[in-house]
């Protein structure tokens, strides 16, 4: 113990002399300094040892360059057989202690360039070990029967089973009768399931070999092999699932149909990779890699990076793509799969290599939600620019209202995704031309602005009918859609009970100028007038006035009678409304008219009877073909 002491006080003294001597003979003075003080500093007692440690050294490498090569040149695996591994480890082991002892006396021209031989029998080493790594990553995960973690179907998906009843062999002793053990990662619990890729006794084999790689500088060169490797098993299951490699360019070049198809296999594949397939190899790595918290973060970085690229470039083609309003859904399918991910996002890669992963998932989270806000603008735009040229026949409902009722019941049954899409974008240009809404949600002043939108539309529209009861019935039938479209769906709960008397009163206002414009000439001619006129000019004025009713009712009753009015309750409000008003004032016309001796006979004027007219305001409103009645 006293000898190998002071073997090691002289080597200090000769790092010393080396280090603060710029040239051999500064060196020289310097030891003879140190061997005025103490004898064993002498120059005959230095050169003794010198060649004592430099023989020791050479010998040393002699015997580890004897025992690493035949392990080195072998043709068969090494780690197929156990002996031969565990002996190839401890060579390994030697090898780096002694470059590690022996690097401060690297200044010694002799030891130096053992240590040159040294480094060069590590270089080779380590190739070998790579080697062995690798051949330990492909053959374990071919050795395990991956059937029973998954199993491809007919139809391209991936189903998954539980690896639960193998629980009791995933913890693995670490060498040979070690008492730590590898720590084994909890199942993830939205999925209860867990990928084991690799066998127990392989993983062990692993991390043995990669405490050494990175013990001996190698590590990154470790992260590498592992990562190659496995990024492979990645890739088969996204592929697997039915996701294809797809560029930027080639998404947004997809026929919506083909996109529709690609997007519900990415909610699939995304679902599976961030709930199954990226935990299961976190937990992997951390085993591999035990106690190497950086190599295993880097290695799982490479391992995921490739497939975490190819489903957030998707994401981010569908967010960057069209506008075309009939994309909204399935735009809010990928949305609200990223939303729900993010949890696994922020917990999968919180090391310091995935953070970008991790930022660019949430930057592109983001940009489906301004996709979202585009998509309603353009919305917006069709309904602007939906022009007035050829009018609905019969004044019924026009296409354009409902489109946009349909679509907007629709994408209320995302509601709670759309407020906090809205949410985002609080202070939109447009909410300041609503109402005043202060306590209502961005989503509800969205939703109101539309409507806005769509009735300054419509009354545009209105105004190329010739007839104004026309426009009125035009405008009474979409707005009564509207306004039931609005009460038997989430729309009324976001416009609001206001918003639904408001324009459940214009629609009444729509029957008041349609029965003003449309039957006042009919009911003045039946008014009878006041003063004394001469018996003679009273029933000439009355047979006049008789006369233009049957012409004027005639006329009223051709045109509208292919009219329509698609909601059968307004239709009976109607026809009720108006034989109250119009059956009254003629049964008093013709009574009074009964009455008048000199007419005569009174049949030949009388066209109809109270039961003729009340069955020609009911045979109102039929409307014909193509007139737009149907409601959907």
């Amino acid at each position: 113990m006293a000898e190998n002491g002071e073997e090691k006080l002289l080597a200090v003294a000769r790092h010393i002399a080396k280090t603060l001597g710029h040239n051999d003979n500064m060196a020289d003075d310097i030891l003879q300094i140190f061997s005025n003080f103490d004898g064993r500093f002498s120059r005959e007692k230095m050169a003794d040892d010198d060649r004592r440690n430099s023989a020791a050294l050479e010998l040393t490498l002699k015997s580890l360059e004897r025992q690493i090569s035949q392990y080195v040149a072998a043709d068969q695996p090494i780690w197929s057989d156990s002996a031969d591994s565990a002996a190839f480890l401890d060579a390994v082991d030697d090898l780096i202690a002694t470059i590690r002892d022996w690097a401060p006396m690297a200044g010694d021209k002799s030891v130096g360039a053992c240590l040159v031989r040294a480094e060069d029998l590590m270089q080779q080493t380590m190739f070998r070990l790579e080697d062995e790594f690798r051949t330990l990553v492909e053959r374990g995960g071919e050795s395990l029967e991956l059937s029973r973690a998954f199993r491809s179907e007919s139809n391209g998906n991936l189903s998954f089973d539980s690896g639960a009843e193998d629980d009791e062999d995933e913890e693995g002793v670490i060498g040979d009768g070690e008492e730590h053990q590898i720590p084994t990662a909890q199942p993830i619990t939205d999925y209860d399931i867990v990928i084991d890729a690799l066998p127990s006794g392989t993983i062990n084999d692993l991390h043995e070999i990669a405490k050494r790689m990175v013990a001996a500088g190698f590590g990154k060169e470790c992260s590498h092999v592992y990562s190659s490797c496995r990024r492979e098993f990645l890739e088969e299951s996204l592929s697997r699932l039915g996701l294809q490699k797809l560029s930027i360019d080639e998404v947004q070049k997809m026929p919506w149909q083909d996109l529709e198809d690609e997007i519900e296999r990415w909610i699939k594949a995304a679902n599976v990779s961030l709930r199954i397939l990226f935990p299961s190899e976190r937990r992997l790595v951390d085993r591999v890699f035990y106690g190497l918290s950086s190599a295993a973060d880097l290695s799982f970085m490479e391992v995921c990076r490739g497939s975490t690229i190819q489903i957030l470039n998707f994401t981010d083609a569908v967010a960057i793509g069209s506008r075309s309003p009939e994309r909204l859904f399935k735009v809010l399918d990928v949305f609200e799969t990223m939303r729900d991910l993010m949890p696994e996002f922020d917990s999968v890669f919180s090391n310091q290599y995935c953070l970008f992963l991790r930022n660019e998932a949430i930057t592109i989270w983001k940009r489906l939600g301004e996709a979202i806000r585009g998509i309603f603008m353009e919305l917006e735009n069709l309904i602007s620019r939906d022009p007035a040229k050829t009018p609905v026949p019969g004044g019924g409902l026009h296409p354009i209202t409902r489109y946009v009722m349909n679509y907007l019941r629709a994408a209320c049954r995302s509601r709670q995704t759309l407020e906090q899409v809205f949410e985002d974008n609080a202070g939109a240009p447009h909410q300041s031309k609503v109402d005043d809404r202060a306590s209502s949600s961005s989503m509800s002043v969205q939703m109101a602005w539309i409507m806005e939108l769509l009735e300054s539309n419509l009354e545009a529209k209105s105004k190329i009918y010739r007839d104004s009861a026309l426009c009125y019935v035009f405008m009474m039938n979409n707005g009564r859609y509207i306004v039931q479209k609005v009460k038997d769906s989430e729309l009324g709960s976001l416009l609001g009970d206001d918003w639904i008397r408001k324009h459940s009163a214009k629609v009444r206002q729509y029957h008041v100028n349609y029965q003003r414009s449309s039957w006042n000439k009919v009911l003045g001619v039946l008014k009878l007038e006041s003063g004394s006129l001469a018996p003679n000019a009273a029933v000439k004025s009355m047979k006049e006035k008789l006369k233009l009713f049957n012409i004027y009712f005639d006329e009223i009753c051709k045109n509208q009678t292919n009219w329509v009015i698609f909601d059968e309750q307004l239709r009976d409000e109607l026809r009720i409304s108006l034989t109250k008003i119009l059956l009254p004032a003629y049964q008093s016309f013709v009574g009074r008219f009964q009455n008048v001796p000199e007419i005569g006979r009174h049949d030949k004027y009388i066209k109809y009877e109270s039961d003729d007219i009340e069955a020609r305001i009911n045979d109102l409103f039929q409307g014909s073909r193509g007139s737009g009645g149907g409601r959907k």
